[in-house]
């Protein structure tokens, strides 16, 4: 798609419409329309006002040079779902400070932008042993790839290296930081709770907001300091990234803890598979990822109940594995679909990545054809899943 010299994107309002124009090597020019996650109708004048904007620009020249692979402009879709049916809370006690989260949280100069991938959507897996440390397979596993909610793994690991399960933890007005559209797991300012269940909340139901509260409560509680919220975020990345280069993935940079597309945001499948293989090792995450549903009770006195959102440790599932043990789904629109997969069979523990996916049956599909290579008969392009 990107082979011409030029390429223009003319990105509608709130749709997930572009109407793009392509100049190829022979200065032809081409118009099209992409469809890129539709989720609300685009009207006829929406459409003409978008085309005439990419008349505009290719009458004067503009445009950007493809000397590297381009990426069209976007905002990116928050992780996992937005609809936060994964999540549900029970008032607290009357004596509880409780308050409700404002639905149009403003964001702080924290603010990350558009990733710069060498492969957005690019279609790229891994499969990985953890006993022999080993890298078993991989297509396009080295290829820069936007990891999406995958992160999470390694905010999570981050946390727990430094920080005990049972660490209290307050949430504040790092809230402000979490971007519009996020996945959320619904916490509160002034709520109180567990790193532990700070944790669930983040790796459950893939809550953005949990993954800051997690970030700036490391960062002040490690750095012994009264850190701003962002210079707290800035802290916690940096142990992010400190923590991968010791765990081997010499591919990845951090840029926040939620997985948000940015310019530094970026990994690889075969960091990916190793990244699990380290969170499996944490005794917290390994518990918390195998565990199909989670209520608890604030230390603060709210009562809530999460979903995990990985549907392979879901018997009622079509996707549902036996040998799965969990890990985590992500997606923004330069991810992709994407999911870290663990399984134990025959002794040995093997976890799959996988990115760049257009919907649950091809991330699911592709994770299990993964597996099937080390366990037959796991996966059949026939039917779902045959695990039995």
């Amino acid at each position: 798609m990107y082979n011409g010299k030029c390429t223009i994107s003319a990105r509608l309002r709130r749709d997930r419409f572009r109407l793009c124009a392509y100049r190829s090597a022979n200065n032809n020019y081409t118009l099209s329309i992409i469809h890129y996650q539709l989720i609300k109708r685009v009207d006829i004048i929406k459409k003409i006002k978008a085309a005439v904007l990419c008349g505009v620009l290719l009458l004067t020249g503009c445009g950007h040079k493809t000397d590297e692979p381009v990426i069209a402009p976007a905002s990116a879709a928050g992780p996992a779902s937005t609809s936060n049916k994964s999540s549900s809370i029970t008032s607290a006690p009357p004596n509880s400070s409780q308050k409700p989260r404002s639905s149009s949280s403003s964001v702080s100069s924290y603010s990350p932008t558009a990733a710069n991938v060498i492969s957005p959507l690019c279609k790229a897996d891994a499969l990985y042993c953890v006993e022999d440390g080993e890298l078993l397979y991989g297509e396009n596993s080295d290829v820069t790839i936007a990891p999406a909610s995958l992160t999470k793994l390694i905010t999570a690991s981050t946390a727990l290296k430094y920080l005990d399960p049972d660490e209290v933890c307050t949430v504040g007005t790092e809230l402000a930081l979490v971007q519009p559209d996020s996945s959320l797991c619904l916490i509160s300012e002034g709520q109180q709770l567990t790193l532990y269940d700070l944790v669930a909340g983040m790796l459950l139901p893939s809550g953005n907001d949990a993954a800051y509260s997690v970030a700036v409560n490391t960062a002040r509680k490690v750095s012994s300091s009264q850190l701003t919220d962002e210079q707290a975020v800035t802290y916690f990345v940096d142990l992010m990234n400190s923590l991968a280069q010791e765990i081997g993935m010499k591919s990845s940079h951090f840029a926040n803890p939620e997985g948000w597309d940015n310019d530094g945001h970026y990994t690889t499948a075969a960091d990916l598979a190793r990244l699990g293989s380290y969170a499996l090792s944490v005794p917290v995450i390994r518990e918390l990822v195998s565990t199909p549903k989670y209520n608890t009770q604030f230390i603060s006195g709210e009562f809530i109940e999460w979903t995990n959102g990985n549907k392979l440790i879901h018997p009622e599932s079509d996707y549902y594995c036996k040998y799965a043990v969990g890990m985590k789904t992500g997606m923004t629109d330069n991810a992709g679909c994407a999911l870290v997969a663990a399984f134990e069979y025959n002794g040995k523990t093997y976890v799959t990545s996988t990115v760049g996916c257009t919907d649950d049956r091809e991330r699911y599909g592709t994770t299990l054809s993964l597996f099937n290579r080390v366990c037959p008969g796991v996966y059949t392009e026939d039917s779902e899943t045959s695990s039995e």
